[in-house]
C-alpha cells in the first residue's frame, strides 16, 4: 500500500515503499478526523495541499532527513524523532522531502470551520516542535482506538478545540482569558434532561450547545464552571453513575448494562469505570449489592 495523505490532494513520488493504516477515525461529518499510521520508504517527495488544518505527531522511529517548504521559503531543514510535532494550516501547500523514513505517526484533522479553530487562522507551517500536552492527547486517542474503542463525539471536539489551542499557543499567540459566568438554573435544567433522554447515545458538544442556545466555546466554558467538569466528562461521570445502580439492584450482566449506557464495548466500560471508581463494575457489584 503506498502512503498517501487521508485528505487533500497533490503529487507524492517515492521508493522501496510500505505504508500501513492502522486506525482511522472522523466524528461530526469528518470535520474531525484521526489517522494513524506506519511509514518505511527509502526515500520520497510530497507536494500537498489539504481542506483541514494538520496536526501530526511522530509516535515512534524518525527519518535521517526531511526537508519541508512552504512556497519558496524553507521551513525545515533536520530529521523527524520521535515526539515532534508539526502543523500545516488548511489550504497551505507543503513541499517535503524525506530520506530513510521508518515510523509511525498520529495525524489530527480539522475543518478550519469546526468551533475552536478560529484560534489557527493564520498560523504558519510548524514543523518538529514539541509540546508534550499535545502529544499526549494523541497519543491518548491512539491507545483508546487501537484497543477497540471510539471515543465520544464530545471527548474528540473537546480534545481538537485543546489542540487547536495548543499549536495556537506554539506559534506564539497570545489568546485572550475571557471570563465567563455559569448557566443559568433553567439552561442547565434543559441540558440535563437532554442528556438523560439519550444517556445510551453518543451526544456531541454541538448538540449540547444548541440546546443552551450558545455558541460551543462559550457553552463548553459556561457549563464547566457551572459543574466543575468539561461537557463530556459530564455525560460520561452520569452514565457511570446510572450504571452503579444497575449494578447493585440487578444481576443484568456488564456487557448488558455497558450498552445500555452507551459505552462502545464491554472492555470500555470496564476501563472508564475502573478509572472514574478505582475498581470493575464486578468488584463494585460484590462490595456494593444488597446480597453481598
Amino acid at each position: 500500500m503506498s502512503f498517501r495523505p487521508l485528505l487533500g490532494h497533490g503529487r507524492i513520488r517515492s521508493r522501496e515503499e510500505k505504508s500501513e493504516a492502522l486506525q482511522t477515525a472522523a466524528w461530526v461529518d469528518s470535520s474531525v478526523v484521526f489517522d494513524n499510521r506506519r511509514w518505511v520508504c527509502r526515500d520520497a517527495e510530497l507536494r500537498w495541499t489539504a481542506p483541514h488544518h494538520l496536526i501530526v505527531l511522530t509516535e515512534e522511529g524518525g527519518t535521517s532527513h526531511t526537508s519541508i517548504r512552504s512556497g519558496e521559503k524553507s521551513v525545515y531543514d533536520g530529521m523527524d524523532r520521535p515526539g515532534d510535532l508539526t502543523f500545516v494550516p488548511a489550504g497551505a501547500e507543503r513541499l517535503g522531502v524525506y530520506r530513510d523514513v521508518n515510523l509511525s505517526y498520529s495525524a489530527l484533522w480539522i475543518d478550519p470551520e469546526f468551533p475552536g479553530s478560529e484560534r489557527l487562522a493564520d498560523t504558519p507551517i510548524l514543523v518538529n516542535r514539541s509540546d508534550n500536552v499535545i502529544a499526549t492527547l494523541l497519543s491518548s486517542l491512539r491507545v483508546e482506538m487501537a484497543l477497540g474503542h471510539r471515543p465520544d463525539t464530545g471527548y474528540v471536539e473537546h480534545l481538537a478545540a485543546l489542540v487547536s489551542m495548543r499549536v495556537a499557543m506554539l506559534a506564539g499567540k497570545q489568546l485572550p482569558a475571557p471570563r465567563y459566568g455559569r448557566l443559568s438554573r433553567r439552561t442547565f435544567a434543559r441540558i440535563r434532561e437532554y442528556i438523560e433522554a439519550r444517556i445510551n447515545s453518543d451526544i456531541s458538544l454541538r448538540e449540547l450547545a444548541a440546546v443552551a442556545e450558545m455558541g460551543v466555546d462559550t457553552f463548553a466554558r459556561r457549563f464547566k464552571a457551572t459543574t466543575g467538569l468539561a461537557p463530556y466528562a459530564y455525560v460520561i461521570e452520569e452514565r457511570v453513575r446510572r450504571a452503579e445502580v444497575v449494578l447493585r439492584e440487578t444481576g443484568s450482566s456488564i456487557g448488558t448494562i455497558a450498552f445500555r449506557f452507551g459505552f462502545s464495548s464491554q472492555s470500555h466500560f470496564t476501563a472508564t469505570f475502573r478509572r472514574l471508581r478505582g475498581m470493575t463494575p464486578r468488584a463494585y457489584r460484590v462490595q456494593f449489592s444488597p446480597e453481598s
